[in-house]
C-alpha cells in the first residue's frame, strides 16, 4: 500500500493528527493537572447506530501507567530485536513495534474476567497482561526464568486470562470463540478478544467461527490488528476487500485508530457492555502501522520504502502522539516522561543481562508438563532413543 493512502486512511477516519484525540478541557488551572478530557473522531461503525464515547476523561495516573506500558513495550521489542541479531534468540521472532497502543489500549478497559488470545506477535500483550519483561525476554532466549521456563519461545507465552500467541496464522480465532462460549457456559460475564492480523483475514476458519459465534451470540470481539502488511505483501495484493470491520457481515463492526491509545480503550469499553449485554459478537478492525518486518527474516523494505516507514515513525507514532497529548493537556511534562523513559531503558537493559546469563531448565524437567496435573517423573517412550534402548533391552531377554 502506497504511502499516500496510508495517511488518507488515517486521516479519513480520525482527522489529521493533529486534529486527533486533541484535549478540550481540564479541571485546574495550575500546570500539572490531576484529570483532563479528551476527544476522538467517530469511529466508522457497521450495522451499528452508535459506537464508542467520543469524548473520554483520562487523570494523570492512567496517563503516567499507559504511556510506561507503550514505552516498556517498544524498549523490550528493540531488546528483542538485538537479542535476535546476537543469535541468543532462535527460530522466529515477530516484533510489534509501533502497535504499542493496541495492547496497551484493550488492557486499560479490561475487567478481571476477560480473556485474551492473539497471533504470534505476541510480546506485548503477555507483558500487559501480567508477564515482567524478563518473563518475556528470557522466554525469548530459551531460559528457565521465562514465563513458560523457556519451552515456548516467541510465539507461545501464557498468562492468566492470557491464552497466548498461537503459531499457526488465524488458529485463534476459532479458539477464542470457544473461550467465549466457555464464559457463556459459565456464566462467568466475561469477554474473549482474540486478535489476528489483515494477513489471517482471509483464512476460512475466521469465518466458520464467526457464524458460530453469531449463531450463539457469544460474548467474541474479533479483532483485526491491520498494519497493512502480511507477510511481504501489501494488503491491496491479498484482499478483495480492506474494510476488515465489515467482514463479518452480519456480525456489527467498527473501524478504530490504532495508533490512539485512548481510542483502542474507549472501543474496548464499548465491547465489554455490548458483548456482555447479551447482544453477540463484534467484528473490529484496529488500523496501526509495524515498523519492523513482518519477522526477523524480513528486512521489510522490499514491499515498502523506508522514507515510508520512516515518515509513519514521524507523523503517526503512537508513543510521541501520545506523549503530546498529555503534555499539552497539563498530564504530565515532558522531562518526567523522559526520566521514565530513562528509568525504562536501564531497567530493560538489566533484563536483557539477566536473560542472557540465566541457566536452562535441566533436562529431568523434559518430562513435565504433558499432563494438566504434573506427574513428573519418566514418561516411557517419550525419546527415540529411549525407545531404541528399550527395544534392544526387550529382545536381550527374549533371547
Amino acid at each position: 500500500m502506497a504511502l499516500s493512502s496510508l495517511r488518507w486512511t488515517a486521516r479519513s477516519l480520525l482527522g489529521s493528527p493533529a486534529q486527533a484525540c486533541v484535549p478540550v478541557a481540564w479541571r485546574s488551572l495550575s500546570s500539572q493537572v490531576n484529570e483532563a478530557s479528551f476527544e476522538i473522531e467517530p469511529f466508522k461503525l457497521h450495522l451499528l447506530e452508535s459506537g464508542p464515547a467520543t469524548t473520554t476523561s483520562l487523570t494523570r495516573d492512567e496517563a503516567l501507567a499507559y504511556y510506561k506500558d507503550m514505552v516498556v513495550v517498544r524498549r523490550m521489542e528493540t531488546a528483542a530485536a538485538n537479542l535476535y541479531k546476537e543469535k541468543a534468540i532462535r527460530g522466529f521472532c515477530h516484533l510489534c513495534s509501533g502497535q504499542e497502543a493496541i495492547c496497551c489500549g484493550i488492557k486499560a478497559a479490561l475487567r478481571p474476567q476477560d480473556t485474551v488470545i492473539t497471533s504470534y506477535r505476541a510480546h506485548g500483550f503477555t507483558y500487559v497482561m501480567g508477564v515482567p519483561p524478563l518473563g518475556v525476554l528470557a522466554e525469548l532466549t530459551g531460559k528457565s526464568s521465562g514465563c513458560v521456563r523457556g519451552k515456548g519461545g516467541s510465539m507461545h507465552m501464557y498468562a492468566k486470562n492470557f491464552y497466548g500467541g498461537n503459531g499457526i496464522v488465524g488458529a485463534q480465532v476459532p479458539l477464542g470463540a470457544g473461550i467465549a462460549f466457555a464464559h457463556k457456559y459459565k456464566n462467568d460475564g466475561g469477554v474473549n478478544f482474540s486478535l489476528y492480523g489483515d494477513g489471517a483475514a482471509q483464512q476460512g476458519q475466521i469465518y466458520e467461527a464467526y457464524n458460530l459465534a453469531k449463531l450463539w451470540d457469544l460474548p467474541a470481539v474479533f479483532v483485526c490488528e491491520n498494519n497493512h502488511y502480511g507477510m511481504g505483501t501489501s494488503q491491496d495484493r491479498a484482499a478483495a476487500s480492506t474494510a476488515f470491520h465489515t467482514r463479518g457481515d452480519y456480525i456489527p463492526g467498527v473501524q478504530v485508530d490504532g495508533m490512539d491509545v485512548l481510542a483502542v480503550r474507549e472501543a474496548t469499553r464499548f465491547a465489554l457492555d455490548y458483548c456482555s449485554s447479551g447482544k453477540g459478537p463484534l467484528v473490529y478492525e484496529i488500523t496501526t502501522y509495524r515498523y519492523h518486518g513482518h519477522s526477523m527474516s524480513d528486512p521489510g523494505t522490499s514491499y515498502r520504502t523506508r522514507e515510508e516507514v520512516q515518515e509513519m515513525r514521524q507523523t503517526r507514532d503512537p508513543i510521541t502522539g501520545f506523549r503530546e497529548k498529555i503534555v499539552s493537556a497539563g498530564l504530565a511534562n515532558a522531562d518526567e516522561l523522559k526520566a521514565m523513559e530513562q528509568e525504562v531503558r536501564k531497567e530493560i537493559d538489566a533484563t536483557v543481562k539477566k536473560a542472557k546469563s540465566d541457566p536452562e531448565i535441566n533436562a529431568e524437567e523434559l518430562f513435565n508438563d504433558v499432563y494438566e496435573n504434573n506427574l513428573e517423573g519418566k514418561l516411557r517412550g517419550l525419546l527415540p532413543w529411549e525407545r531404541h534402548e528399550h527395544k534392544k533391552t526387550q529382545t536381550a531377554q527374549n533371547i
